[in-house]
């Protein structure tokens, strides 16, 4: 999994960057909200976030945690891929997506293409506690960044381990709330007590 990729950025359109570690150009998607911030800038820190599929290994491209934070909210709702994600980081910024959720401002993001009503109302209600305990800062969605990731390795043990995802995820949601610092070993032991 890679944290940021930093390094010369060789070519930038609204909807991909490429940077060039070493030698080596690595191709990110981004919103035009990264592309606006990088534009005219030769050297780029892009936070990463990788998805892998049978059929390809995309690399998604965020200007600071925070973007990337919303981003991994995002397309944790049911009906939200990566594409609608990006559609909505590129059509609204983070503060006012962030806005849109608290306040349930349904047709602020319905006016995104792609997200029709009900996919809106999942994301303000999936969302909105997540949002709201979160708060603002990319401090705070670097630590929910982190325990997403906790949360993830967990969940990946705890089916290994034979249990359901569903009861899984809840629980685990549960004790993250309780202790967002936890490790994903102590995750995993306080899970098991309680399932």
């Amino acid at each position: 999994m890679y944290e940021y990729i930093n390094g010369e950025l060789t070519i930038l359109t609204p909807t991909y960057a490429v940077i060039d570690v070493g030698g080596v150009g690595y191709n990110l998607i981004i919103s035009l909200q990264t592309y606006s911030k990088l534009n005219e800038m030769s050297k780029a820190k892009l936070y990463v976030h990788q998805i892998v599929r049978e059929d390809a290994n995309l690399l998604y491209g965020f200007f600071n945690e925070e973007e990337r934070g919303i981003f991994r909210l995002l397309i944790n709702v049911g009906g939200v891929g990566p594409g609608t994600a990006m559609m909505v980081l590129s059509s609204l910024s983070s503060d006012d997506i962030r806005a849109a959720i608290l306040k349930e401002d349904i047709n602020t993001l319905k006016a995104v293409k792609g997200i029709g009503l009900k996919t809106a109302q999942r994301i303000v209600v999936d969302l909105r506690d997540k949002i709201t305990s979160t708060g603002a800062s990319a401090e705070m969605f670097s630590r929910l960044s982190s325990s997403s990731k906790q949360r993830e390795e967990a969940l990946s043990a705890l089916i290994a381990l034979g249990f359901a995802k569903t009861p899984a995820e809840k629980t685990l949601e549960k004790l993250l709330k309780e202790s967002p610092a936890s490790s994903v070993e102590e995750l995993i032991k306080a899970a098991l007590k309680q399932m």
